[in-house]
């Protein structure tokens, strides 16, 4: 009896090579992972570098579906190049062009905090007092924990304690929508002791639109107009919606390729700003360290404090990052030098800048398609290698769809193994197979349930695929099982 139970494991265990190999095939075959990809020689001249986008930009944005993008490239402190690619509008055919102005989601945080810090060299605020102490006709709601100790540095570094706050309702520009300070009586409800931890907060943010109104008596909008984006340059870009933006603004796409009309927020601060990659790319200038005398608009002092790292444990995002400073992630690249950057994501769009303040290098991506967080990762990490830097910590997004596409390899070994058990009948734990299927299907429909999952964004083609993987396994676990089931019922029965 022992002799025969080793046969049959030996022969099934026989086929495991045979197996990874066929799964891994299949799954290389449908995954685009194509390791011949022409990689960028550093420091090459810009012309020949253009050029590599102009290759790379049209083909990984028809790989991953992603309608139009702008991009523009910063070095030695001066804008030296932008281009925009495919389309504002796919239903039209309307063309995205680099004075194309998009909405750039959470880039807005960076900038706001800029505008927070010239009311700080003004005297008129204070980075560490109680932000409550400046509010003339709000007050936060009721919780368990007391308001009163949320400072201005915690806000501009996500240590307030505050929740992420809604992300999913938009209004037509058109559309009646709340008040800003009615938002913020729904969501300022703390959520944890202020300063005890980094939780991403774009209720924080919005906080410090309220606290700029309060202190200069001027529409949020008007005064970072007046205070921010002129003064650096940034002319194509506003954070109140204008009918006339020519060009219009482009539509979005989410995840599954939908169109989604252009929208606005009751909030501006936390993602309301519409710009050009071109006056993004301004922004990063005037942040660099030989920056033009003309654009200094806040202190050398001040720049270093947003560009210091003031939580250091921020959760999933240290997966890429090493930090956050104020308004600015912080990571520390392989040749000692600080990059700062900030992305954004919206329903419909995403956007990228990362900064080298040091050597006066930046780029920016904006995109609109919520499917671009992989195209985003590789153009950083050619750019990167383009600016002599090694790697860089968005970079790590690609080595994230490789493990991916591993574990997918790895559960079509299990299909192949299940479907080889169903046809040689061996006795399989048939209550534990059911157990793990329906837990798998039980995921499955939690999953497709959820308005957005991070997995998903973050690999929009591979997760789909894992999806449908685990979905088979499933299946076949259950198709195992329950033949197994049958096979003794009709024995008994006999």
């Amino acid at each position: 009896m022992s002799n025969t139970i080793g046969a049959v494991l030996s022969k099934k265990w026989a086929w495991m090579p045979v197996i990874l190999i066929i799964s891994y095939l299949a799954t290389f075959a449908v995954s685009g992972l194509n390791p011949l990809k022409k990689k960028v020689l550093p420091l090459i001249p810009l012309d020949e570098y253009s050029l590599h986008l102009d290759q790379q930009v049209p083909a990984l944005m028809d790989f991953y579906d992603i309608p139009g993008s702008s991009i523009a490239l910063v070095k030695e402190g001066k804008l030296v190049w932008s281009k925009g690619y495919g389309l504002a509008d796919v239903q039209t055919g309307r063309k995205l062009t680099k004075d194309t102005p998009m909405r750039v989601q959470s880039i807005s945080k960076s900038i706001t905090a800029w505008g927070v810090m010239k009311l700080v060299e003004q005297g008129k605020i204070e980075l560490d007092a109680p932000i409550w102490q400046y509010f003339k006709s709000w007050h936060f709601p009721e919780s368990e924990f007391s308001a009163k100790g949320v400072t201005i540095r915690q806000l501009l570094s996500h240590t307030g304690g505050l929740p992420l706050g809604d992300v999913f309702t938009i209004y037509s520009p058109h559309e009646e929508m709340p008040s800003l300070r009615e938002k913020l009586t729904q969501e300022a409800v703390l959520v944890r002791e202020p300063g005890s931890a980094f939780s991403y907060s774009n209720t924080g943010y919005n906080l410090l639109e309220l606290l700029i109104e309060e202190v200069t008596g001027q529409a949020f909008g008007d005064y970072m107009r007046r205070e921010i984006l002129h003064p650096l340059g940034m002319n194509r870009s506003t954070f109140i919606w204008d009918e006339g933006f020519d060009p219009a603004v482009p539509v979005g796409y989410d995840l599954r390729g939908k169109p989604v009309p252009v929208y606005v927020y009751p909030e501006k601060a936390s993602g309301g700003l519409f710009a050009t990659a071109e006056d993004i790319a301004a922004f990063t200038i005037a942040g660099m360290k030989d920056a033009p005398h003309d654009k200094q608009l806040i202190s050398p002092e001040s720049i270093e404090a947003l560009h210091t790292p003031a939580a250091k444990e921020i959760g999933i995002y240290s997966l890429v990052f090493d930090a956050y400073g104020l308004g600015h992630y912080i990571e520390t690249l392989p040749n000692g030098e600080r990059a700062i950057s900030h992305g954004g994501q919206g329903t419909g769009i995403m956007t990228h800048f990362h900064a080298i303040p040091e050597t006066g290098d930046a780029i920016v991506i904006l995109t609109n398609s919520q499917r671009s967080w992989p195209f985003i990762s590789y153009l950083l990490r050619d750019w990167a290698r383009w600016r002599g830097v090694e790697s860089i910590g968005m970079g790590r997004i690609i080595w994230g769809k490789y493990w991916l596409w591993a574990v997918i390899g790895l559960i079509w070994s299990a299909v192949i193994l299940q479907v080889h058990n169903i046809m040689t009948r061996p006795k399989p734990l048939t209550i534990a197979q059911t157990i793990v299927a329906i837990i798998i299907l039980i995921v499955l429909i939690w999953c497709i349930n959820q308005k957005y999952l991070f997995l998903s964004s973050v690999f929009p083609i591979a997760s789909k695929w894992l999806g449908i993987s685990a979905f088979v396994l499933s299946i076949s676990l259950l198709s195992c099982a329950w033949k197994e089931l049958f096979a003794k019922l009709i024995f008994k029965k006999g």
